[in-house]
């Protein structure tokens, strides 16, 4: 059973930086593909930013825009997703959701192509 935290978000102003975290345990994060997403409440989970079993990363342009940056350490078997110049429409809750299915690196955008996902980490930007 693959078990997946976020951690990082927290309160930050305008312009300010956060650097999430997501763990697994279970299973190496290199096998599989990590994508972030954030959700608004009231609404659907909407695609961040993907890192692939291959290596590839895919990124929501309309939302990222040069800003953010998803890498993996594998020796920590954990995928950050750095978030700098942050706005007031970033406040969400971020999810993490992990995949080992062929589809989760070639359709890293869906939601549907993860398996396992954490309870998700507040991100609050202040104007």
């Amino acid at each position: 059973q693959v078990q997946v935290e976020e951690s990082g978000g927290g309160l930050v102003q305008t312009g300010g930086s956060l650097r999430l975290s997501c763990t697994a345990s279970g299973r190496s994060l290199r096998s599989g593909a990590v994508g972030w997403f954030r959700q608004y409440p009231g609404s659907m989970r909407e695609f961040v930013a993907a890192l692939g079993r291959n290596g590839r990363t895919t990124y929501n342009s309309n939302i990222v825009k040069g800003r953010f940056t998803i890498t993996r350490d594998n020796g920590e078997n954990t995928v950050y997703l750095q978030m700098n110049s942050l706005r007031p429409e970033d406040t969400a809750v971020y999810y993490c959701g992990v995949g080992f299915r062929g589809d989760s690196t070639s359709y890293p955008v869906s939601d549907s192509s993860y398996d396992y996902w954490g309870q998700g980490t507040q991100v609050t930007v202040s104007s």
